[in-house]
């Protein structure tokens, strides 16, 4: 039995009765002729018949006409064998078996079944597969926007995904290695990495998760993300999940990993770190200057995200010592007819924000946009007006909520808006107290967490003084000549910088 379908920590007596169910190839053709999909053909062929059975709804038509059909009919009084007939017909993936199970899953995968009406001892598997039917045509990402650089991103078919891939990286250290995932649905997997630079021991953690999968279907990368996460409990993401080539290609780089799934747009990367999420492919195509202040501008915008509504309620329930003189006849004129404590304001208005996001994303594009501004404004206004909230904590929760679109990455915007909550209700109980408890609880949380065994907080915890010229900032490309030492490249030489300001044009050069 095929070892991707056994589960960690089980044995083989675990595994269903689906998977170890042994089929005739009788079993398999009557199984097929149950769904109204699968069609089966007879064409003559001097005294016997050719029989070609298939799913209509994976092949290509085509092929199956010009390609198949076409040639049996041409060529109908030399056809004895099925080795005539694999002579005869132009397509490469063109194979002869007596395996059920091999028959069946060439069925699953848009091949056609050629056999002899009265010669049962072989069967033709023919690939007639229609791969480019209900894909996308065209492959510019839609949920990481880039404004200056490549549009380029990844679309639901693995081979046009890998294509991409090569195309950017054109060397043999570009290593793709297959697996096949879901007992039903069959899903294929890749896992790329760049010999002579990618860690072993990583490479051999994602293959050996992989192979300890045991699930029936897979729906998308993402889920499969969540199945190989060395913390399964945790809100924030341990894995960079990208739709864009050009970030897949420098995580690929950089030495770590990439997983492709079939069917799925995005690409799982790892080893990951808390600082990857907020870099974007942009601060390499800006002067270093300008991309290390905007990355900057990320970091202090999710802080500002995270702490502002719980400092709210902690000053205006525990600690109205510390708001000045000038501040404070503001707030308290702004809360004089609002009925309910500061933790209720805050959460009813945390609340319609998600809602009204939450609504925004649902809807058609148009729609959604009008809803999130006419909504938001006529929603805020009426709320300040029926004193529900103060105008105050409107300017302070609209502000966190722009400050969390900061993120580049959607998964991380997600924990960062989830976090607010607990820090909330922790102000509300203690004041500033809950708020420090809840930080070195989120520290300490965040220490414990590994993304395929490498430490989440690096290059903080452990201290690795040469990571940080990719995290809090975007060094001068002059002085990242190696590769972050963090993930532990085989190589780690990534820029050799020519002297040639001293050069202005061909002319000076003599």
């Amino acid at each position: 039995m095929d070892k991707c379908f056994l589960k960690r920590g089980l044995n083989k007596k675990t595994v269903t009765h689906y998977e170890t169910q042994e089929k005739t190839i009788s079993e398999v053709l009557d199984k097929a002729n149950q769904s109204s999909d699968f069609s089966t053909i007879s064409s003559p062929s001097k005294d016997d018949f050719i029989i070609v059975s298939y799913y209509s709804t994976l092949i290509d038509y085509n092929l199956l006409h010009r390609s198949l059909l076409q040639k049996i009919k041409e060529n109908s009084t030399v056809i004895t064998t099925l080795s005539d007939l694999k002579r005869i017909i132009p397509l490469e993936n063109f194979l002869i078996t007596r395996d059920a199970k091999e028959i069946e899953k060439g069925l699953f995968k848009g091949a056609a079944l050629v056999y002899l009406r009265n010669d049962n001892r072989e069967y033709a598997l023919i690939s007639l597969e229609n791969s480019r039917l209900g894909m996308r045509e065209t492959n510019e990402g839609e949920n990481e926007f880039s404004v200056i650089g490549p549009k380029v991103g990844f679309i639901e078919d693995l081979t046009t995904n890998l294509h991409l891939l090569r195309s950017h990286l054109v060397t043999s250290d570009l290593i793709f290695e297959e697996f096949e995932v879901g007992t039903r649905s069959k899903t294929k997997v890749v896992v790329a990495h760049l010999a002579g630079v990618t860690n072993p021991q990583y490479v051999q953690t994602v293959k050996q998760r992989i192979q300890n999968l045991d699930i029936e279907v897979i729906y998308d990368n993402t889920q499969l993300e969540q199945l190989i996460s060395d913390h399964s409990s945790t809100i924030f993401p341990l894995y960079l999940t990208t739709e864009r080539v050009d970030r897949t290609v420098g995580t690929l780089i950089s030495g770590s990993i990439a997983i492709l799934s079939d069917k799925s747009c995005y690409a799982i990367t790892g080893p990951t770190t808390l600082m990857n999420f907020f870099a974007t492919p942009e601060d390499y195509y800006l002067p270093w200057v300008v991309a290390t202040f905007f990355r900057l501008i990320r970091i202090i915008g999710i802080l500002f995200s995270i702490f502002v509504t719980p400092f709210y309620v902690a000053i205006l329930t525990f600690h109205f010592e510390v708001v000045p003189k000038d501040l404070l006849g503001p707030i308290i004129f702004s809360r004089a007819n609002v009925p309910f404590p500061p933790v209720v304001e805050v959460l009813f208005l945390e609340i319609v924000i998600e809602l009204l996001r939450e609504a925004g994303a649902r809807l058609p594009t148009k729609i959604g946009q009008t809803l999130g501004i006419v909504g938001g404004i006529v929603i805020g206004q009426a709320t300040v007006e029926a004193a529900l909230t103060s105008n105050i904590l409107l300017i302070l929760v609209a502000l966190a909520a722009l400050s969390s679109f900061t993120t580049p990455i959607y998964k991380m915007s997600n924990a960062v808006r989830l976090l607010r909550y607990p820090f909330i209700l922790l102000a509300a109980i203690w004041g500033g107290l809950g708020i420090y408890v809840g930080i070195v609880f989120l520290i300490g949380h965040l220490l414990r967490l590994k993304s395929f065994g490498v430490p989440y907080m690096l290059p903080l915890f452990p201290y690795r003084e040469g990571g940080f010229s990719t995290s809090f900032t975007r060094l001068n490309f002059i002085h990242q000549k190696k590769l972050s030492p963090y993930l532990r490249p085989l190589s780690r030489t990534s820029f050799n910088p020519a002297d040639n300001k001293d050069t202005e044009d061909g002319l000076n050069s003599e």
